[in-house]
């Protein structure tokens, strides 16, 4: 189409097709240079008159053009590009939990944190950054789920949130949150819950698992009860990890809750079910498929939970850990502290919870002392405790 002059120097048109129409419409175009004579000229569409576009307003944009106040076509086209990147590049939520997510060595919990990231947080913050977030929406989420959600459930979902933001800082993808700005408090979780199998409980459970057809996954669960090891760490045990001529079990740091490396020891019946499993050629005792890291036990677990009978509050593989502990506490012959080794518990606090058994174990002592001294005279006493008196010597 050829070019059509206004009564603006450097402003034209050009008849062309209306856009979604047959009929014609005027395109303005400008002409200008940035920096004087010399510089070079620029071209660029002004706009269209079914956008608004008039000869007069493409003679103001020129004008501004001209004196730097707008910028060129092509630099509004680097800007947005700059933008576009930039936004990508933005450390959003979204980005720091596929990067935390990632890094984890130990992917057995992926599928609940993945539940929560999925339900809870992602619909509200995946776009948004660290710094985008203030106390004000921590505080919304909390309320919102603790109508529908247990304590301990809105309590992970925080958790994960700041464990995300905190992966973030330290690697670097983000800068740390303002303190002032974004504070996360947790609600308080009465989580003191101690889960224990009677005798006739343990009987039927024990023999649901002779029952099991699958005596390698079985060996699982008899293992959780004879050492009180936690579900992660069973799944990552591996061969190399069990010192059968010492006695010991190594728990790696890096699947462990607390990431510090322990040992517990393996009593004579675990050693017994370790021997007895089925050699696969995994390096894990309980391999998955492909010989790879088994990700879950639930299947099984639950399987012998229900043909035992057992009640339905009780948690079929972190329960026996409860057991392990309370059927130790309620011994007399296992204190607290050697209990906490036992269980590799990060602090004292942790272990206090099966205090209560400990301290029925020294009752019962106690009682067997009263018994032993009830309805013994003092002459008794003084007879069978003070040595016998000198004689005089002739």
């Amino acid at each position: 189409m050829n070019r059509e002059k206004t009564q603006y120097p450097g402003v034209y048109f050009r008849m062309q097709t209306k856009v979604g129409s047959k009929t014609l419409e005027r395109v303005f175009y400008i002409f200008y240079r940035q920096g004087g004579k010399g510089s070079k000229q620029i071209e660029e569409r002004a706009g269209r008159e079914s956008e608004g576009m008039t000869a007069a307003r493409a003679n103001a944009l020129r004008a501004d053009k001209i004196r730097g106040k707008e910028l060129t076509n092509r630099g509004n086209r680097e800007k947005a590009e700059a933008a576009r990147r930039a936004k990508e590049g933005r450390p959003i939520i979204a980005r720091l939990w596929a990067l935390y997510d990632e890094s984890r060595p130990d992917r057995s919990s992926r599928r609940d944190d993945l539940g929560r990231y999925t339900l809870h947080l992602a619909p509200l913050f995946a776009k948004k950054t660290p710094s985008d977030l203030v106390t004000l929406d921590i505080d919304r989420l909390r309320l919102k789920l603790s109508k529908t959600r247990s304590p301990q459930t809105v309590r992970h979902v925080l958790a994960l949130l700041r464990r995300i933001i905190n992966h973030g800082v330290k690697t670097g993808y983000c800068p740390a949150p303002d303190p002032s700005r974004l504070h996360f408090t947790l609600p308080r979780v009465d989580n003191l819950k101690t889960e224990n199998l009677t005798r006739e409980q343990m009987a039927a459970f024990l023999e649901a698992l002779d029952a099991e057809p699958d005596q390698n996954a079985a060996a699982f669960i008899r293992l959780a009860l004879l050492t009180g090891m936690r579900k992660g760490g069973l799944m990552a045990l591996q061969w190399a990890d069990i010192d059968f001529e010492r006695g010991f079990i190594t728990l790696q740091g890096e699947h462990a809750k607390n990431q510090k490396t322990e040992r517990i020891p393996l009593s004579g019946p675990a050693r017994a079910v370790l021997e007895k499993i089925d050699p696969t050629g995994s390096p894990y005792v309980f391999p998955g498929r492909g010989g790879g890291k088994r990700s879950d036990f639930k299947k099984i677990a639950l399987r012998v939970k229900e043909k035992a009978g057992l009640p339905k509050d009780f948690r079929p593989l972190h329960g026996l850990r409860h057991t392990f502990a309370s059927w130790m506490a309620s011994s007399g012959a296992v204190d607290l502290y050697t209990l906490q080794k036992l269980m590799t518990h990060g602090s004292a606090q942790m272990t206090q919870r099966y205090a209560h058994l400990a301290d029925e174990a020294l009752q019962r002592a106690a009682v067997v002392a009263g018994e032993l001294f009830q309805g013994v005279s003092a002459e008794d006493a003084r007879e069978s405790v003070l040595p016998p008196p000198r004689r005089k010597q002739a």
